[in-house]
């Protein structure tokens, strides 16, 4: 058996440490408690309280001058088909439109090197940034769904060892109807991917929604397979599409795991209708994914006029309802949104200003750890505990306020080995008692 490795002092969120490991103490104000993390084999073996109560030494450091650390985040909806594509298929007037059409263009080039350095790039980019997995929705339609799919099914397994990647068939929602939905559908719960759908604006009759959306559940069921639904991704029509949902999952009784995604036009919602709809969601056992990058980039927009509305997923009256509820980055470089780089610390410090989701609450954190691990049905909830995988991400700031004050420079623990750091002129003094 190989020896046990003691990491030096850490503070860690109580939120993501076992409930159960009670000699740790009360975490303090900003809901943070200084450990020591054991581990051995790739697994965590213990963790100890710190300063060590029957010892009380410090070893001549404050907790305030230890590195924060957090499990390693998870990205619940990304597009690994088409990233870093924004250059040459620009979307300049930065409307849902003009990425449609931009969209369009770009998939009738897409081809499977293309799609293989662009998404080999981006798993890169997310492994060194500290993401354990992803989903990711594919365009499953048309010339560009078999270069694609052979892609990242390709670089899926390539990747197994080191960060698990999930596949979703994105496809208009009345697509499930046809004999070639049949097939697709077979295809995915062959590859064990997710079936997924797009409803929303422009919506087609309600009637057609329904259809469709019935036959997916029941693929679903049949071939057994988990849903991911683009939905409700607009500024008309608030919460119709996830209220059309909700209906019929209790009127089916049925229990296929279901996410929304996006679900952003709820914002529109007056707070009753909100709050309803938001109980709705939770009776129906679903969950949602916000995305609000993308939506705050796209949605809203008119010529001349700064919007009045920012529209996203109302994060905190879901949570507030008891819906699991995930944060993701969406578009990355791509006609939908130009930014982004696969890296959920970025997206953790605008969603404090965004969405007004803060790290030192439970809530506030769960959206980029343990919800969409269990959202996504992962192995592990991102909870530390003995036995847990020996995963962290650790910061170069001292305290949430430091991260958010400025970007801060990380080390990545992986099966209970060190990434190689990047390559840092002044590396944070935080940082400089781990090992290289």
């Amino acid at each position: 058996m190989s020896s046990l490795e003691l990491l030096p002092p850490l503070r860690l969120p109580r939120a993501l440490l076992d409930p159960r490991l009670g000699t740790l103490g009360a975490a303090d104000a900003q809901g943070l408690v200084a450990v020591r993390v054991e581990h051995g084999e790739g697994r965590i073996r213990a963790i100890h309280p710190w300063p060590d109560p029957q010892t009380s030494t410090r070893a001549g450091l404050a907790c305030a001058e230890l590195p924060l650390a957090i499990t390693p985040p998870v990205e619940p909806h990304a597009h690994l088909d088409k990233p870093f594509t924004a250059a040459a298929f620009p979307n300049r007037e930065g409307t849902v439109a003009g990425a449609f059409a931009a969209n369009i263009e770009e998939a009738q080039s897409r081809d499977l090197q293309g799609v293989l350095t662009r998404a080999e790039r981006a798993l890169e980019l997310a492994w060194s940034h500290g993401l354990r997995a992803i989903r990711s929705h594919i365009d499953s339609l048309g010339v560009a769904a078999d270069p694609s799919w052979e892609a990242l099914l390709s670089l899926r397994q390539r990747w197994a060892d080191r960060l698990e990647l999930q596949l979703v068939a994105m496809v208009p929602i009345q697509h499930w109807l046809s004999p070639e939905g049949e097939q697709l559908a077979q295809r995915v719960a062959a590859a064990a991917g997710v079936l997924g759908g797009v409803i929303g604006p422009p919506f087609a009759s309600r009637r057609q929604d329904r259809e469709g959306l019935v036959a997916l559940l029941r693929l679903a069921e049949r071939l057994g397979c988990a849903v991911d639904l683009h939905i409700d991704e607009g500024s008309s029509e608030p919460g119709r599409g996830v209220a059309m949902v909700c209906r019929l999952m209790l009127e089916q009784r049925s229990e296929v795991p279901l996410v929304c995604s996006h679900a952003s036009s709820m914002a529109l919602l007056a707070d009753r209708p909100c709050r309803r709809l938001c109980d709705a969601i939770a009776a129906a056992g679903i969950g949602v994914i916000a995305l609000p990058t993308t939506n705050l980039w796209l949605l809203g927009r008119r010529a001349g006029r700064t919007p009045l509305h920012r529209l996203q997923a109302p994060i905190r009256q879901l949570q507030s309802a008891g819906v699991e509820v995930a944060l993701g980055g969406d578009n990355v470089q791509d006609p939908w949104y130009p930014g982004g780089a696969f890296d959920p610390v970025e997206l953790l410090r605008l969603a404090g200003l965004i969405s007004h989701v803060l790290p030192w609450q439970r809530q506030g954190l769960a959206p980029f750890t343990t919800a969409p691990s269990r959202l996504l049905g992962l192995a592990w909830d991102g909870v530390l505990r003995p036995g847990a995988p020996a995963d962290l991400l650790v910061l170069g700031a001292g305290s949430w306020g430091q991260l958010l004050a400025q970007a801060p420079q990380r080390r990545v623990l992986r099966g209970g080995r060190w990434l190689e750091p990047p390559e840092m002129e002044r590396p944070s003094p935080l940082l400089a008692c781990l090992p290289h």
